[in-house]
């Protein structure tokens, strides 16, 4: 046993009763490796962090070179930091002209808080719309948004003022009014289990926060940077919303979230009062410059025009008995189980077969792939084989 390990649970705070006590030594590609020597196939890239895969020579060399250059000098926003600007002009050319101005945070979570105030600043209100079984964040502000009571209950009060309407329900449209001051959404719901919104669902949501004049929030921290393969999921199904959130595969692996809008809304926290929204560390030099390096190679590289050939070599190989379906955009996928199988025995199973996955906050019956845009077909067909090969000894 790792002298690490009574240190860890003693030392470390727990999230959970059973974590997972990977220990790793190294990380490379898609691989992590234990302190044995024992590789395993990441098909969970972190939960959608490391979306190049782990250690990318162009990101290392650019965390490298950063941090031997200068690293915090001062809080955000004060000093013309040379990684910050170049990163937000070259995100920025990507987007819809509107998402101009870029705030830069340390987490998913924080790009959540930011967009919930900026909403209630501009538009005067304070009820925020968000869908049941979403989950943006465990921060107070973001802990509000979501329908459960499970996670929630132990922690009220939270936030007053917000409703929860059902992800691709037209007639709960109804439910944004003038009283809305934002509806905050992901635009594929990642842990209800990848639900795909309804054809139609997103132009409809857009035009009805244009009526009611409710920001439209959209939280693209796990669907963002190339995963459903188009750089953001809103291109994918046209529709531009008023706020856009970034984390996790944002920072390439470092620390790095984002929310973005016009420059004339994000002005906003200039004035009555002054530093309306503050940060010590976000858009640390050396996150924006992995986030720099990441995005370029994303642009430059055949990665997301891969997506929907890898995502399909997934789907034609993981056909068994015991899936019951296989839901996807790009390469953000849920593999739901038929009844009489264990999950929990299932992932286990995998852990023990050097692969690793997990199981969605709400979705008890499916499990995930979201492997980095790296994965080549030699390796999905070598981690399709041992997925199916559990499940062939499970399944007798």
């Amino acid at each position: 046993m790792s002298s690490l390990r009574p240190l860890f649970l003693h030392h470390i705070a727990q999230t959970g009763p059973s974590p997972v006590m990977l220990e790793p030594e190294r990380a490379s590609g898609i691989y992590i490796y234990d302190v044995s020597g024992n590789p395993y196939v990441d098909l969970n890239s972190g939960y959608c962090v490391s979306v190049l895969g782990h250690c990318h020579p162009r990101v290392v060399e650019a965390v490298q070179k950063q941090a031997a250059i200068y690293m915090h000098t001062t809080v955000y926003g004060e000093h013309i930091q040379s990684p910050q600007v170049q990163l937000a002009k070259k995100l920025t050319e990507q987007l819809d002209p509107s998402l101009n101005c870029v705030f830069f945070v340390n987490s998913g979570a924080e790009a959540v808080e930011g967009a919930m105030k900026l909403a209630k600043r501009v538009t005067g209100r304070y009820e925020i719309v968000a869908c049941h079984k979403a989950y943006h964040g465990s921060t107070q502000g973001a802990d509000s948004l979501r329908s459960d009571l499970e996670y929630t209950s132990a922690f009220m009060p939270l936030l007053p003022g917000i409703r929860n309407i059902h992800f691709s329900n037209f007639d709960d449209l109804k439910h944004i009014t003038e009283t809305t001051a934002a509806v905050l959404i992901e635009p594929v719901q990642g842990e209800a289990g990848v639900r795909i919104p309804a054809p139609g669902y997103l132009q409809s949501l857009r035009k009805r926060c244009d009526e009611t004049g409710a920001l439209l929030i959209f939280d693209e921290i796990q669907t963002g940077m190339g995963r459903t393969g188009h750089l953001f999921a809103y291109q994918r199904y046209g529709v531009v919303p008023d706020v856009l959130l970034l984390a996790k595969s944002f920072g390439g692996g470092m620390p790095l979230g984002a929310f973005i809008s016009r420059k004339s809304l994000l002005n906003e926290f200039t004035h009555d009062p002054a530093l309306g929204h503050l940060t010590t560390f976000g858009g640390h030099p050396v996150s924006c410059a992995a986030a720099l390096a990441t995005l370029e190679e994303l642009l430059e590289g055949d990665y997301m025009a891969a997506v929907e050939s890898r995502a399909q070599r997934f789907i034609s190989q993981l056909q068994h008995p015991m899936i019951r379906e296989i839901r996807n955009v790009g390469l953000m996928m849920a593999v739901e189980l038929s009844e009489g199988i264990s999950l929990t025995d299932f992932i286990r199973q995998v852990f023990d077969h050097g692969v690793l996955t997990d199981w969605f906050l709400f979705d008890n019956r499916s499990w995930r792939i979201s492997p980095p845009l790296i994965m080549n077909e030699e390796e999905i067909d070598m981690a399709c084989e041992r997925l199916i090969g559990i499940l062939e000894v499970m399944y007798k």
